[in-house]
Formats: C-alpha cells, sequence, structure tokens
C-alpha cells in the first residue's frame, strides 16, 4: 500500500538516526514485559503473577461467532528466535482503542469535560501487520465517523439493535469491546484477530514512567475541555499533559476529530522517540514501572490476555521498524446532512480495507 498521506499530509517521517531503531509500541511493550522477568529469582516470580493478573480480558470470539470476515490465509513459514522456538508469522489485523472510561478514581480525575458516566473509544486505530512481519499500517478511524452499527450481543443477554447513521464511537459505548469489533468488521469486511484496549490512567502512567515525552506543537492550544493551555512550540509533557494533548479537539484546526488525529499522531511519535532513548533494560524499577501502567491498564481478547502471549506477540515483530510502519487516517468526507460529522469517502475508503485483507 502507498498510503503515506493522510488528511494532516505527508505521513510520518520515521527514519534517521537512533529513531530508525524504534520498534513498534507494541513490541516495545512486549520486550519490556519480558524484561521485568528478570528482576532476580524471587522478584521475577511476583512481577510475573503481578503482571499477568492485571490484564483484563474480553472473549471476544465466542461472543462473536462465525458470522465474521474470513481470517487471513498465511502462506508465512513461522520464524525462529535464539530461545528455539517457532514464532509466529502471519498477517495480522488488531483492533488497538484508547478508552475515556471515567471508571475508577484515577479515571474519573483524568476525565476531563464531557460526561463522567459511561466510556467511549476515544481513539481507534487497525493495526495491520503485514505477512512476515517487517511493514505493518496502522489505519486511525475517526470517532466521529458515522457508520451502520450493527446488531451486537451483549455481555447481560439479548443484543443491541441495528442503528444508522450514528458515531462510530458509539458502538463501544453501546456493547463495549465485543460491539467495538462488530463493527470495525462490519465497516471494512476485515477480520480483527486481536483487540487490546488501554484506559486514561493506563496512558498517563505509562508517559510518567518512561520520563514524560517531549512535543513540538505548531499552533497555541487553549481547550477547556481537555484542561491544556499550550503555546506553539516545543514542551516537555508529564503523562497528565500528554493525556490532554491526546484528548484536544477544540481552538486547533477546524475544531473536529480530525484535527485531534493530528495531534495523536504527532504524540505517537514522539512516545516512540522516548521509548527509544530511555533504556529500560538498565534500569529495572522504571522497567517495572513501565510494564505495570501497560498492563494494569490492558484489556484484550483472550488471545492476548497472559504475558506469555504479549511477549510471544513482541518477540514475532523483532523484525518490523518504525521505518516500515506507515500511518494513515481512514479517508472521510464531511457528511452532507451534518458538517460536525464524516462519512467514508469511497470508494478510497473500501480500496484502503481491501488493502489489508
Amino acid at each position: 500500500m502507498n498510503g503515506e498521506e493522510s488528511a494532516f499530509g505527508d505521513a510520518e517521517d520515521n527514519s534517521g538516526g537512533a529513531g530508525g531503531q524504534r520498534r513498534r509500541w507494541l513490541k516495545i511493550a512486549g520486550c519490556a514485559l519480558a524484561g521485568a522477568l528478570v528482576l532476580g529469582a524471587g522478584g521475577a516470580g511476583w512481577a510475573f503473577w503481578r503482571l499477568n493478573d492485571n490484564i483484563r480480558s474480553v472473549d471476544i470470539n465466542s461472543a462473536l461467532g462465525d458470522n465474521r470476515p474470513a481470517k487471513a490465509q498465511s502462506s508465512a513459514e513461522p520464524s525462529t528466535s535464539a530461545s528455539a522456538s517457532p514464532l509466529p508469522s502471519g498477517a495480522l489485523n488488531i483492533l488497538v482503542l484508547g478508552s475515556d472510561s471515567r471508571s475508577g478514581k484515577e479515571n474519573a480525575e483524568l476525565g476531563g469535560g464531557g460526561e463522567s458516566s459511561g466510556a467511549r473509544s476515544d481513539t481507534a486505530m487497525v493495526v495491520h501487520i503485514d505477512e512476515g512481519r517487517t511493514g505493518a499500517t496502522v489505519v486511525s478511524i475517526p470517532r466521529d465517523t458515522l457508520v451502520t452499527r450493527p446488531s451486537c450481543p451483549l455481555e447481560s443477554g439479548g443484543s443491541t439493535a441495528v442503528a444508522y447513521n450514528v458515531m462510530f464511537n458509539t458502538a463501544y459505548a453501546v456493547g463495549g469491546p465485543v460491539c467495538a469489533v462488530k463493527t470495525v468488521e462490519s465497516m471494512t469486511d476485515v477480520r480483527m484477530d486481536h483487540y487490546i484496549e488501554i484506559d486514561f490512567a493506563g496512558f498517563a502512567k505509562l508517559v510518567d514512567a518512561l520520563g514524560g515525552v517531549t512535543v513540538t506543537t505548531d499552533e497555541d492550544i487553549d481547550d477547556e475541555d481537555s484542561h491544556l493551555t499550550l503555546e506553539a512550540g516545543t514542551h516537555h509533557l508529564d503523562g497528565e499533559q500528554a493525556l490532554a494533548l491526546a484528548r484536544t479537539r477544540h481552538g486547533i484546526g477546524d475544531g473536529s476529530d480530525l484535527g485531534r488525529i493530528g495531534l495523536q499522531q504527532k504524540l505517537v511519535k514522539s512516545l516512540l522517540d522516548q521509548i527509544s532513548s530511555t533504556d529500560l533494560l538498565t534500569n529495572p524499577a522504571q522497567l517495572y514501572r513501565a510494564a505495570d501502567a501497560v498492563t494494569g491498564s490492558l484489556t484484550t481478547d483472550t488471545g492476548l490476555d497472559s504475558l506469555t502471549e504479549l511477549v510471544t506477540l513482541g518477540e514475532s515483530l523483532q523484525g518490523l521498524s518504525s521505518t516500515a510502519t506507515k500511518t494513515v487516517m481512514m479517508p472521510v468526507v464531511t457528511a452532507s446532512y451534518d458538517r460536525n460529522r464524516v462519512v467514508a469517502d469511497e470508494p478510497e475508503a473500501s480500496e484502503l480495507w481491501e488493502s489489508l485483507k
């Protein structure tokens, strides 16, 4: 796929210097988790139990059954690592959500403006890892995209009704991870092999565990809802400020979710820079804080709900460099009947999803 350009111009240039050694955050998370297990004989057992117990999971496969897009057929041979066990090397599609849940004291305090109850998917990305796992494409889905939300099974029994022309992020609000996955599969016709969700508090803790993140903004930011005020220029942000930046949409660009996606892409790049410059493996305490922040805020599908599975995923991505990772946004246009919402721009959107099969 040659879609290096999004609504915000050219995709991120991830090449050069130490940045050229960066790996995607999933691999970094996997390596951090693996490193946490070597904190010492007694400490390793406690760390494994603690970090493994942190992870929450949802059995999405059982909930959705067989009425889903077909799994991609892989011709790649499993790779091997120094530890000898064959590693998976087939293509993967992972739905990654940033949840704006206000559940729990820390998330409530970081919630900013908006409703204090319920939860929505504040950030949504489909991460496609190519067969062979040496290249990837990350597609951001604007939360204000109007979609047809399919009927979704509910944990309490029964199912939701089909809904037309509703915002994409309502899927998570009404049916949680299961409905988020089903909605993405319905609109893309692409099977989601895995699901990963991180909440407010976890993201903020991760940034703090890494010592903050340095971001350069092109314009002044003064957003009453995210409680962030920054002059244009370079700033070193702590976790709470970084989260506010990821949530900022008012007072930048046209004030829509598209502007927020641009800031989120910038923040992801800066976070990867910070990870690459922080040698976690030489600082066990900082390594553990980062791993605890990641696992303590994760909700995954049952295929990724253990340290062993997360580490295996991380190890399988050893050949994936950031220079081979493209960041794009799903093509959208303003809805003709609501200038505050967008709809998929066809046929470009369908062509993008088809390229990920």
